[in-house]
């Protein structure tokens, strides 16, 4: 890891145009980085890759994509690497990531986030997708677990196993979203604290939280237009017990609202954390 990847600690925010003029206008806004979707900022010119580069001039960038489809029966084209890799060394971002599923078929993009079998064969496929994606990029890229409504086939072996292979073959870091956890455990019944537990938590290198929405069936969508629930920020504490400070990353990408209460829940996350490393090191302190 590192010494970048070490020091980025503590409550980031997603990177929004709607509120681009604001964080130009007043830099102190207490965050410890920002994260940005690369895809919104290559071949595109003007105003806005102006305005991300001022940003990333004095703060902490990182990037966070979605159409790597790192589980496609395709590996991402070398054009679209090789532009990825000039966006990230644009903003200085030490490490990319993406989401463990796949998203096109063919050279056919299908913008969806769809979840692969979880097998051996895939988990194989996807870390080798891994492995070439960072020798191109040249920074770790880091692969996020996803939400899924209905598993395409039987399955091989639990999720959390499945990740856990991916990670591993691919000797890459894991990009813990909390919220994602939290949704399957209600959609498909399983209990989220122990999930957290099986996964390889020394890989963890990001974590991601988010709203999600109850649809009128009981099914929960997640959609990162609502607050982070209670019962969220509770799973976040915990798995912040187990890991250790972690670069936690607030995401908001519909009904986005007005940055000071974007910056309220942020303080909420914050309290959180600092609750969480309190925790961790009472024992520590006991023992001295």
């Amino acid at each position: 890891m590192s010494s970048t990847e070490r020091s980025l600690n503590g409550v980031g925010l997603g990177l929004r145009w709607e509120f681009l003029e604001e964080v130009l206008a007043a830099p102190e806004l207490g965050l410890a980085f920002w994260e940005i979707c690369p895809e919104n900022y290559m071949h595109r010119g003007g105003y806005y890759p102006y305005a991300l580069g001022r940003i990333a001039e004095r703060e902490p960038v990182v990037t966070h994509g979605l159409t790597l489809s790192i589980g496609g029966s395709e590996p991402a084209p070398l054009d679209y690497l090789h532009e990825l890799r000039d966006e990230i060394r644009r903003v200085g971002a030490p490490w990319h990531s993406d989401h463990l599923c796949f998203g096109n078929a063919g050279p056919r993009m299908l913008h969806e986030l769809l979840p692969l079998k979880q097998s051996s064969a895939n988990a194989q496929r996807a870390a080798e997708r891994l492995r070439r994606a960072r020798d191109v990029l040249g920074v770790p890229v880091l692969v996020e677990n996803i939400t899924w409504y209905a598993h395409p086939g039987r399955r091989e072996m639990p999720e959390a196993d499945f990740i856990t292979e991916v990670v591993e073959r691919a000797e890459t870091g894991l990009l813990l979203d909390v919220n994602n956890v939290w949704v399957n455990a209600q959609n498909h019944g399983f209990e989220p604290r122990a999930f957290i537990r099986a996964l390889p938590l020394d890989r963890v290198r990001q974590i991601h939280v988010a709203g999600h929405t109850r649809t009128p069936s009981g099914l929960i969508l997640d959609t990162h237009g609502e607050k982070v629930v209670d019962p969220v920020i509770d799973l976040l504490g915990f798995t912040l017990e187990h890991t250790g400070p972690m670069p936690v990353l607030l995401e908001r990408d519909n009904q986005v609202p007005e940055l000071p209460e974007l910056l309220d829940e942020v303080g909420r996350l914050r309290a959180a954390y600092d609750r969480a490393m309190t925790r961790r090191e009472a024992p520590l302190a006991r023992s001295a």
